[in-house]
């Protein structure tokens, strides 16, 4: 596969899927290695990943990217890492953004990492600068200053961040005084409004729209009232206060989703596609270079959207290492698309049994 190295399809498929599927550091894989006599270094193997991500896999990412494109609603979310050699001084935060496909669109998933070293709005600018459409975030501002730039991009906000505050400023108070209140009360009309909203799972974006707004709206209308006559009595300081702030501040953004059956209440899928970096993150936990964190976003990038289109990873792995090679001299670059998770020109194998 790489000019120079021995690294074949299966094994390259093998050393992502350990790492970035099962989370085993490279240093781990290099002992299991040596337990068989073979003598591949973590050092190898490191470059092997940033090679094959940038001959290869890059390759179908930028593809994916572009097709993300296409999806009325999408999700984003964020979650810091630290990496060594990027030119700052040592502890310095980076950032693994994540933007997929919005969950209501169960068929032909895509989710997408992209590293970068800050977390300013400059980098979702640029992922998103030819993307139209529904946003759905936390109530991070920079997705909010995005929307005040352009007039083709709205973004919704997640009910679960809103509703982890309050649940967090209940926790302050005794157990046996929590039901006498506003906390609680608020708590209870949101669990409201999401039993509802779980009724309406499985139906057509129209008809859920058509529901939300017969059923679900007056529940978010009746809750945003009561905040705002609760609002005043509220202590200036403490986590009660920063709940109300969050939920009024972002009473915009958490209606979104009643204006549009294709948008979903909160951000969870994007949590959970972010969750497989993050639990690697505890076994690893910094990236040696830049390269290798690039690497690492679009290797993560594959694995994960292969895991949500109910792929085998390295199955999926060795398949396009054996394929993409091959056609690499084309210019004509549409081979790509029977490559993609939903593709029907995949091997069955690829697939997991229903």
């Amino acid at each position: 596969l790489l000019h120079g190295s021995p690294v074949s399809a299966s094994l390259g498929a093998a050393v992502m899927n350990a790492k970035y599927v099962n989370a085993v550091p490279l240093y781990r894989l290099e002992k299991e290695f040596e337990r068989y006599g073979l003598a591949i270094t973590r050092q190898n193997m490191a470059n092997w990943m940033i090679r094959l991500s940038e001959e290869y896999l890059g390759i179908m990412y930028d593809h994916m990217h572009k097709l993300l494109y296409n999806y009325h609603v999408i999700q984003a979310d964020e979650t810091p890492c630290l990496v060594n050699r990027d030119g700052r001084s040592g502890g310095a935060k980076s950032y693994m953004w994540v933007y997929r496909s919005g969950c209501m669109y169960p068929k032909e998933q895509i989710i997408l990492y992209d590293y970068q070293k800050t977390r300013n709005s400059s980098h979702p600018r640029e992922f998103l600068k030819d993307y139209n459409g529904i946003c759905v975030t936390d109530g991070y501002q920079v997705y909010h200053s995005l929307e005040k730039e352009r007039e083709d991009l709205k973004i919704a906000g997640c009910w679960v961040h809103c509703r982890r505050r309050f649940h967090e400023a209940l926790e302050t108070v005794p157990k046996q005084a929590q039901k006498e209140t506003v906390g609680y009360l608020v708590m209870k009309q949101i669990q409201a409004i999401y039993r509802e909203e779980g009724k309406l799972k499985g139906l057509s974006s129209e008809e859920r729209l058509k529901q939300r707004q017969v059923v679900v709206k007056p529940l978010v209308d009746a809750l945003f009232v009561y905040l705002k006559q609760k609002e005043p009595k509220i202590k200036a300081k403490g986590k009660m206060r920063d709940a109300f702030n969050y939920a009024l501040n972002q009473e915009k953004y958490l209606k979104v989703f009643l204006t549009d059956g294709e948008v979903p209440m909160d951000n969870n899928a994007s949590e959970r596609a972010i969750r497989g970096f993050t639990i690697g993150r505890k076994n690893w936990q910094v990236i040696d270079t830049i390269r290798g964190a690039n690497a690492s976003a679009i290797i993560y990038s594959i694995a994960e959207t292969a895991k949500a289109n109910n792929l085998k990873p390295f199955e999926y792995f060795e398949h396009l290492l054996n394929v993409m090679p091959e056609h690499m001299d084309e210019h004509d670059r549409s081979f790509l698309d029977d490559l993609l998770p939903w593709s029907p020109s995949l091997p069955e194998n690829i697939r997991k049994n229903k």
